[in-house]
């Protein structure tokens, strides 16, 4: 009788461990639970950015999406269905990411969404896979060489991003105060730039790089490490496992070094 009891453990404990798979020395589902309702929905729902060049951006001339961000969407849609074209994407801007998220009505956002702490504690966050810094984008014309000739300018900036807390406190260190106007997308700062109701277009440096023409420069000060990760809803975290685990895998075998340089970032 013993002997049957040992033998039952013995049984439950190999199928336990063969139920679970590590990948880049973390956990995670063996395509159950979270995986299996996205399978479900026959496509993965992918909130991404529409407007900016190398990341996210929906190319007025076909309407098809391009850039790192809608290629790692691809290949997570290859890796769940065998598929890289099952995959639906959603634009969003840094307001409408996270209700988007919270909502069910997209599963992943791959959105030049930056990690911060304050974040983690309401989302999921992957390995980053991009690392960028915090910019300014200029009139040439203007005469602005830095962040020191700031001084009572106006700073347009994305709503809900986190470009302006990062200018805000560069400004007090060195006792330069300046004021800031939000906008929704990035082609609206832009425009403000271009017709004079703000001073700086702030935003990451690779994303400013996008909207760069003669009238404009890139001045050369960078600020705070702006940490991109895909993020997913809180309570869904076999599915934040398995994310980054691929994340932690295409790091490791250059497949995101290969989409960074294809891109030009």
């Amino acid at each position: 009788m013993k002997f049957a009891k040992k033998m039952v453990c013995v049984a439950l404990i190999l199928a336990a461990v063969a139920g679970t798979v590590f990948a880049g020395g973390k956990q995670e589902s063996g395509g159950s639970g979270d995986v299996d309702k996205i399978k479900g929905h026959g496509v993965l729902r992918v909130g991404v950015k529409s407007d900016v060049p190398g990341f996210g951006l929906q190319n007025p001339a076909t309407g098809l999406y391009e850039g790192l961000e809608i290629e790692l969407s691809k290949l997570i849609a290859q890796e769940i269905f065998g598929d890289s074209s099952k995959v639906a994407f959603t634009p969003v801007t840094a307001k409408t990411r996270g209700p988007l998220l919270d909502n069910g009505d997209i599963d992943l956002v791959i959105a030049t969404f930056t990690v911060t702490e304050e974040r983690k504690l309401t989302y999921n966050f992957s390995t980053t896979y991009y690392t960028d810094a915090v910019g300014m984008l200029v009139k040439k014309a203007a005469g602005i060489s830095g962040l020191k000739d700031l001084g009572g300018k106006t700073i347009g900036v994305a709503q809900s991003a986190t470009s302006r807390v990062a200018i805000k406190e560069a400004g007090d260190k060195i006792g330069v105060s300046f004021g800031f106007s939000e906008f929704a997308t990035y082609p609206e700062i832009k425009a403000a730039l271009d017709s004079g109701r703000v001073d700086v277009f702030s935003v990451d440096k690779s994303i400013l790089a996008g909207y760069l023409d003669n009238e404009t420069v890139i001045l050369p000060e960078a600020f705070s490490p702006q940490e991109y990760g895909i993020a997913s809803k809180k309570s869904n975290t076999e599915l934040a496992s398995y994310i980054d685990g691929l994340i932690s895998k295409w790091l490791s075998d250059g497949t995101i070094a290969g989409l960074v340089s294809q891109f030009n970032l």
